[in-house]
Protein backbone atom coordinates (compact mmCIF):
# COMPACT_ATOMS: atom_id res chain seq x y z
CA UNK A 1 0.00 0.00 0.00
CA UNK A 2 1.65 3.27 -0.66
CA UNK A 3 1.03 6.62 0.11
CA UNK A 4 0.30 9.44 -2.11
CA UNK A 5 3.47 11.82 -2.56
CA UNK A 6 1.78 15.12 -2.86
CA UNK A 7 1.02 15.37 0.83
CA UNK A 8 3.45 14.80 3.74
CA UNK A 9 2.63 11.38 5.68
CA UNK A 10 1.45 11.23 8.42
CA UNK A 11 3.81 9.66 11.48
CA UNK A 12 3.91 8.90 14.91
CA UNK A 13 7.01 8.08 17.21
CA UNK A 14 5.99 5.19 19.65
CA UNK A 15 9.01 5.56 22.09
CA UNK A 16 10.62 9.25 23.81
CA UNK A 17 13.63 7.67 25.50
CA UNK A 18 17.20 7.53 24.12
CA UNK A 19 16.92 7.27 20.33
CA UNK A 20 12.97 8.31 20.11
CA UNK A 21 14.02 12.58 20.26
CA UNK A 22 16.49 11.92 17.74
CA UNK A 23 13.20 10.58 15.49
CA UNK A 24 11.39 13.09 16.68
CA UNK A 25 13.84 15.89 15.49
CA UNK A 26 14.53 13.96 11.84
CA UNK A 27 10.83 13.78 11.22
CA UNK A 28 10.02 16.78 11.60
CA UNK A 29 12.58 18.71 9.57
CA UNK A 30 11.73 16.24 6.66
CA UNK A 31 8.97 17.66 4.54
CA UNK A 32 7.84 14.39 3.44
CA UNK A 33 6.43 13.79 6.84
CA UNK A 34 4.18 15.15 8.83
CA UNK A 35 4.62 14.54 12.75
CA UNK A 36 1.23 13.62 14.21
CA UNK A 37 1.65 11.52 17.86
CA UNK A 38 4.68 10.89 20.57
CA UNK A 39 3.57 8.06 22.34
CA UNK A 40 5.32 7.10 25.69
CA UNK A 41 3.98 5.35 28.48
CA UNK A 42 5.97 8.75 30.37
CA UNK A 43 3.80 11.60 29.21
CA UNK A 44 5.69 13.92 31.03
CA UNK A 45 8.99 13.03 28.94
CA UNK A 46 6.97 12.89 25.92
CA UNK A 47 6.18 17.04 26.41
CA UNK A 48 9.57 17.81 27.90
CA UNK A 49 10.90 16.21 24.55
CA UNK A 50 9.19 17.99 21.85
CA UNK A 51 9.01 21.35 24.38
CA UNK A 52 6.39 23.92 25.03
CA UNK A 53 5.07 25.02 21.93
CA UNK A 54 4.83 21.75 19.96
CA UNK A 55 1.36 21.27 18.20
CA UNK A 56 2.23 17.12 17.91
CA UNK A 57 0.01 15.18 20.68
CA UNK A 58 1.30 13.28 23.32
CA UNK A 59 -0.26 10.04 24.71
CA UNK A 60 0.79 7.04 27.00
CA UNK A 61 -2.47 5.13 24.57
CA UNK A 62 -0.66 3.33 21.24
CA UNK A 63 -4.11 2.14 20.64
CA UNK A 64 -5.58 5.88 19.93
CA UNK A 65 -2.34 6.59 17.97
CA UNK A 66 -2.87 3.70 15.49
CA UNK A 67 -6.72 4.55 15.75
CA UNK A 68 -5.68 7.92 13.83
CA UNK A 69 -6.54 8.07 10.36
CA UNK A 70 -4.16 10.57 10.01
CA UNK A 71 -1.35 8.23 10.87
CA UNK A 72 -0.38 6.42 7.86
CA UNK A 73 3.54 5.58 9.24
CA UNK A 74 4.98 4.42 12.38
CA UNK A 75 8.28 4.79 14.21
CA UNK A 76 9.34 2.69 16.85
CA UNK A 77 12.15 3.50 19.43
CA UNK A 78 10.97 0.88 22.33
CA UNK A 79 12.96 -1.85 23.78
CA UNK A 80 13.91 -4.70 22.02
CA UNK A 81 11.56 -7.32 23.47
CA UNK A 82 8.37 -4.93 22.76
CA UNK A 83 9.04 -4.83 19.17
CA UNK A 84 6.70 -7.60 18.16
CA UNK A 85 3.23 -6.65 19.82
CA UNK A 86 4.36 -2.82 19.13
CA UNK A 87 5.08 -3.29 15.48
CA UNK A 88 2.60 -6.16 14.93
CA UNK A 89 -0.33 -3.54 16.39
CA UNK A 90 0.68 -0.81 13.66
CA UNK A 91 1.08 -3.43 10.84
CA UNK A 92 -2.57 -4.61 11.79
CA UNK A 93 -3.62 -1.41 12.02
CA UNK A 94 -2.50 -0.65 8.72
CA UNK A 95 0.52 1.28 9.30
CA UNK A 96 3.89 1.60 7.46
CA UNK A 97 6.00 0.62 9.73
CA UNK A 98 10.02 1.63 10.69
CA UNK A 99 11.46 -0.33 13.99
CA UNK A 100 14.88 0.73 15.92
CA UNK A 101 17.64 -2.06 15.59
CA UNK A 102 17.37 -5.16 16.35
CA UNK A 103 14.15 -5.55 14.35
CA UNK A 104 12.94 -8.11 17.40
CA UNK A 105 14.22 -9.73 20.03
CA UNK A 106 14.34 -12.94 18.17
CA UNK A 107 14.93 -14.63 14.46
CA UNK A 108 11.14 -16.25 14.87
CA UNK A 109 9.34 -12.53 16.49
CA UNK A 110 11.05 -11.03 13.19
CA UNK A 111 9.73 -13.24 10.11
CA UNK A 112 6.29 -13.10 12.07
CA UNK A 113 6.74 -9.20 11.15
CA UNK A 114 8.49 -9.33 7.89
CA UNK A 115 5.52 -11.96 6.93
CA UNK A 116 2.74 -9.66 8.12
CA UNK A 117 3.99 -6.58 6.61
CA UNK A 118 4.50 -8.81 3.28
CA UNK A 119 0.82 -10.46 3.83
CA UNK A 120 -0.95 -6.50 3.99
CA UNK A 121 1.45 -4.87 1.66
CA UNK A 122 3.07 -2.38 3.62
CA UNK A 123 6.38 -1.19 4.61
CA UNK A 124 8.47 -2.61 7.00
CA UNK A 125 12.07 -0.87 7.62
CA UNK A 126 14.80 -1.43 10.18
CA UNK A 127 16.75 1.58 11.18
CA UNK A 128 20.30 0.56 10.42
CA UNK A 129 21.26 3.81 11.22
CA UNK A 130 25.02 3.41 10.21
CA UNK A 131 24.36 2.02 7.04
CA UNK A 132 22.53 5.46 6.25
CA UNK A 133 26.77 7.48 6.66
CA UNK A 134 28.02 8.54 4.10
CA UNK A 135 30.94 6.55 4.63
CA UNK A 136 29.13 3.31 4.29
CA UNK A 137 27.37 4.51 1.19
CA UNK A 138 30.26 4.87 -0.43
CA UNK A 139 31.91 1.84 0.41
CA UNK A 140 28.53 -0.11 -0.67
CA UNK A 141 28.85 1.98 -4.06
CA UNK A 142 32.80 0.80 -4.25
CA UNK A 143 32.02 -2.97 -4.01
CA UNK A 144 28.81 -2.91 -5.84
CA UNK A 145 30.43 -1.05 -8.61
CA UNK A 146 33.29 -3.49 -8.69
CA UNK A 147 35.70 -0.45 -7.95
CA UNK A 148 37.58 -2.75 -5.35
CA UNK A 149 37.34 -5.43 -6.83
CA UNK A 150 36.46 -9.21 -5.72
CA UNK A 151 36.06 -9.18 -1.92
CA UNK A 152 38.37 -10.94 -0.16
CA UNK A 153 38.11 -10.18 3.37
CA UNK A 154 36.62 -7.30 5.83
CA UNK A 155 37.58 -6.47 9.61
CA UNK A 156 36.03 -4.34 11.79
CA UNK A 157 36.66 -3.39 15.23
CA UNK A 158 34.10 -2.05 16.89
CA UNK A 159 35.68 -1.04 21.02
CA UNK A 160 35.68 1.29 23.81
CA UNK A 161 35.37 1.54 27.65
CA UNK A 162 31.63 1.12 27.62
CA UNK A 163 28.29 0.38 29.36
CA UNK A 164 28.11 -2.94 30.26
CA UNK A 165 24.19 -3.81 29.27
CA UNK A 166 22.65 -5.74 32.57
CA UNK A 167 20.14 -7.97 30.00
CA UNK A 168 22.32 -8.61 26.81
CA UNK A 169 26.00 -9.47 25.98
CA UNK A 170 28.30 -7.26 23.41
CA UNK A 171 27.85 -9.38 20.80
CA UNK A 172 23.89 -8.39 21.02
CA UNK A 173 25.00 -5.09 22.07
CA UNK A 174 27.45 -3.23 19.60
CA UNK A 175 27.78 -7.01 16.76
CA UNK A 176 24.77 -5.40 15.26
CA UNK A 177 26.39 -2.15 13.73
CA UNK A 178 28.66 -4.06 12.02
CA UNK A 179 26.30 -7.39 10.73
CA UNK A 180 23.79 -4.44 9.40
CA UNK A 181 26.75 -2.73 7.66
CA UNK A 182 28.31 -6.16 6.20
CA UNK A 183 24.73 -7.05 4.65
CA UNK A 184 23.90 -3.88 3.67
CA UNK A 185 27.77 -3.52 1.73
CA UNK A 186 28.57 -7.01 0.49
CA UNK A 187 27.94 -7.25 -3.47
CA UNK A 188 24.69 -9.18 -5.14
CA UNK A 189 25.39 -12.45 -4.56
CA UNK A 190 27.58 -12.73 -2.05
CA UNK A 191 26.44 -13.53 1.58
CA UNK A 192 27.40 -15.33 4.69
CA UNK A 193 27.03 -18.82 5.13
CA UNK A 194 28.46 -19.86 8.58
CA UNK A 195 29.29 -17.25 11.71
CA UNK A 196 31.82 -18.85 14.69
CA UNK A 197 31.79 -17.00 17.81
CA UNK A 198 34.33 -16.87 20.39
CA UNK A 199 33.70 -14.37 23.82
CA UNK A 200 35.28 -14.02 27.36
CA UNK A 201 33.78 -12.63 30.59
CA UNK A 202 37.08 -11.35 32.34
CA UNK A 203 35.07 -9.13 34.97
CA UNK A 204 32.81 -11.74 36.03
CA UNK A 205 29.46 -9.71 34.60
CA UNK A 206 27.48 -13.22 33.76
CA UNK A 207 27.58 -12.83 29.63
CA UNK A 208 30.77 -11.79 27.45
CA UNK A 209 31.93 -8.45 27.36
CA UNK A 210 34.42 -9.28 24.59
CA UNK A 211 33.74 -10.84 21.44
CA UNK A 212 35.22 -12.17 18.04
CA UNK A 213 32.93 -13.19 15.19
CA UNK A 214 34.14 -15.07 11.70
CA UNK A 215 31.52 -15.16 8.93
CA UNK A 216 32.35 -17.54 5.82
CA UNK A 217 31.16 -15.81 3.10
CA UNK A 218 29.38 -17.73 -0.16
CA UNK A 219 32.64 -16.29 -2.44
CA UNK A 220 35.47 -17.53 -0.47
CA UNK A 221 35.93 -14.76 1.28
CA UNK A 222 36.10 -14.10 5.74
CA UNK A 223 34.48 -11.53 7.41
CA UNK A 224 35.80 -10.84 11.15
CA UNK A 225 34.07 -8.45 14.25
CA UNK A 226 35.55 -7.70 17.00
CA UNK A 227 33.50 -5.92 19.61
CA UNK A 228 34.61 -5.10 23.30
CA UNK A 229 32.82 -3.15 26.37
CA UNK A 230 36.50 -2.82 28.17
CA UNK A 231 39.02 -1.46 25.98
CA UNK A 232 40.80 1.87 27.40
CA UNK A 233 40.70 3.46 23.87
CA UNK A 234 37.73 3.78 21.72
CA UNK A 235 38.51 2.41 17.83
CA UNK A 236 35.71 2.58 14.84
CA UNK A 237 37.85 1.08 12.08
CA UNK A 238 37.11 -0.97 9.31
CA UNK A 239 39.33 -2.75 6.63
CA UNK A 240 37.69 -3.92 2.76
CA UNK A 241 40.01 -5.72 1.46
CA UNK A 242 39.42 -6.66 -2.59
CA UNK A 243 41.15 -8.01 -5.10
CA UNK A 244 41.98 -4.17 -7.23
CA UNK A 245 42.11 -1.97 -3.71
CA UNK A 246 42.00 -2.05 0.02
CA UNK A 247 39.84 0.47 1.61
CA UNK A 248 39.85 1.40 5.14
CA UNK A 249 37.24 3.09 7.00
CA UNK A 250 38.03 5.13 10.00
CA UNK A 251 34.93 6.60 11.31
CA UNK A 252 36.90 8.66 14.23
CA UNK A 253 38.70 10.28 12.14
CA UNK A 254 36.17 13.30 10.17
CA UNK A 255 39.14 14.89 8.01
CA UNK A 256 39.59 11.36 6.40
CA UNK A 257 36.88 8.85 7.06
CA UNK A 258 37.82 6.66 3.92
CA UNK A 259 41.20 5.77 2.02
CA UNK A 260 41.48 4.24 -0.65
CA UNK A 261 44.88 1.98 -1.52
CA UNK A 262 46.33 0.68 -4.54
CA UNK A 263 47.93 -1.64 -2.93
CA UNK A 264 47.33 -5.24 -2.45
CA UNK A 265 48.92 -8.62 -3.82
CA UNK A 266 48.45 -9.55 -7.46
CA UNK A 267 48.95 -13.70 -8.19
CA UNK A 268 49.71 -14.90 -12.11
CA UNK A 269 47.33 -17.86 -12.72
CA UNK A 270 48.89 -21.17 -13.69
CA UNK A 271 47.43 -20.59 -17.37
CA UNK A 272 49.81 -17.12 -17.53
CA UNK A 273 52.96 -18.53 -16.39
CA UNK A 274 55.59 -20.39 -18.38
CA UNK A 275 56.47 -24.43 -18.54
CA UNK A 276 58.77 -24.24 -15.88
CA UNK A 277 57.02 -21.96 -13.93
CA UNK A 278 53.69 -23.67 -13.71
CA UNK A 279 54.40 -25.36 -10.08
CA UNK A 280 54.79 -22.26 -8.14
CA UNK A 281 52.29 -19.62 -8.38
CA UNK A 282 53.77 -16.23 -9.09
CA UNK A 283 52.76 -13.50 -6.52
CA UNK A 284 53.92 -9.95 -7.05
CA UNK A 285 53.23 -6.87 -4.34
CA UNK A 286 51.59 -3.89 -5.58
CA UNK A 287 52.14 -0.62 -3.81
CA UNK A 288 50.47 2.57 -5.51
CA UNK A 289 48.63 5.66 -4.52
CA UNK A 290 46.15 6.28 -1.60
CA UNK A 291 43.03 8.16 -2.64
CA UNK A 292 41.18 9.87 0.66
CA UNK A 293 37.47 9.95 -1.58
CA UNK A 294 35.52 13.87 -0.80
CA UNK A 295 32.33 12.89 1.54
CA UNK A 296 29.25 14.84 2.10
CA UNK A 297 29.33 15.10 5.66
CA UNK A 298 25.02 14.81 6.59
CA UNK A 299 23.07 12.78 9.64
CA UNK A 300 23.08 9.45 8.69
CA UNK A 301 19.68 9.87 10.26
CA UNK A 302 18.05 12.33 8.24
CA UNK A 303 19.08 10.27 5.23
CA UNK A 304 17.17 6.73 6.86
CA UNK A 305 14.35 9.47 7.23
CA UNK A 306 14.38 9.98 3.38
CA UNK A 307 14.63 6.23 2.97
CA UNK A 308 11.81 5.30 4.59
CA UNK A 309 9.58 7.98 2.95
CA UNK A 310 10.36 6.74 -0.07
CA UNK A 311 9.80 3.10 0.21
CA UNK A 312 6.67 3.92 1.52
CA UNK A 313 5.39 6.42 -1.69
CA UNK A 314 7.01 3.90 -4.15
CA UNK A 315 5.76 0.77 -2.52
CA UNK A 316 9.53 -0.64 -3.17
CA UNK A 317 11.61 -1.84 -0.41
CA UNK A 318 14.01 -0.14 1.81
CA UNK A 319 17.42 -0.67 1.15
CA UNK A 320 17.35 -1.45 4.90
CA UNK A 321 13.68 -3.10 5.05
CA UNK A 322 12.46 -5.80 7.42
CA UNK A 323 14.47 -9.21 5.21
CA UNK A 324 17.93 -7.48 6.29
CA UNK A 325 16.98 -7.00 9.85
CA UNK A 326 15.68 -10.62 9.81
CA UNK A 327 19.24 -11.64 8.47
CA UNK A 328 21.31 -9.67 10.80
CA UNK A 329 19.18 -11.60 13.95
CA UNK A 330 19.72 -15.17 12.35
CA UNK A 331 23.50 -14.31 12.50
CA UNK A 332 23.30 -12.86 16.02
CA UNK A 333 21.49 -16.04 17.03
CA UNK A 334 23.52 -18.77 15.47
CA UNK A 335 26.63 -16.64 17.01
CA UNK A 336 24.98 -16.59 20.39
CA UNK A 337 24.84 -20.83 19.67
CA UNK A 338 27.93 -20.24 18.85
CA UNK A 339 29.37 -18.99 21.76
CA UNK A 340 27.81 -21.27 23.92
CA UNK A 341 29.45 -24.27 22.56
CA UNK A 342 32.36 -22.66 22.79
CA UNK A 343 32.63 -21.22 18.75
CA UNK A 344 32.04 -24.09 16.75
CA UNK A 345 31.08 -22.92 13.64
CA UNK A 346 27.53 -22.20 12.55
CA UNK A 347 26.31 -22.81 9.07
CA UNK A 348 23.50 -20.14 8.32
CA UNK A 349 19.91 -21.20 6.86
CA UNK A 350 17.29 -18.89 6.49
CA UNK A 351 14.58 -20.47 8.67
CA UNK A 352 16.17 -22.57 10.18
CA UNK A 353 16.63 -20.42 13.40
CA UNK A 354 13.00 -19.65 13.17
Amino acid sequence: MTVSSSAPIGVAVVGAGYWGPNLVRNFQATPAFRLRWLCDLDVDRARRVLGGYSTVQVTADLDEVLADPEVQAVAIATPAGTHLPVAMAALRAGKHVLVEKPLAATYAEGLELVEEASKRGLTLMCDHTYCYTPAVLRIRELLHSGELGELHFLDSVRINLGLVQRDIDVVWDLAPHDLSILDFVLPPGVRPVAVAAHGADGIGAGRACVAYLTLELNNGAIAHIHVNWLSPVKIRTTIVGGSKRTLVWDDLNPSQRIAVYDRGVDVASPDELGDEQRRDMLVSYRSGDMVAPALVEREALRTMVDEYARAITTGTPALTDGRSGLRVLEILQAASVSLAEGGTMIKLDEGRMA
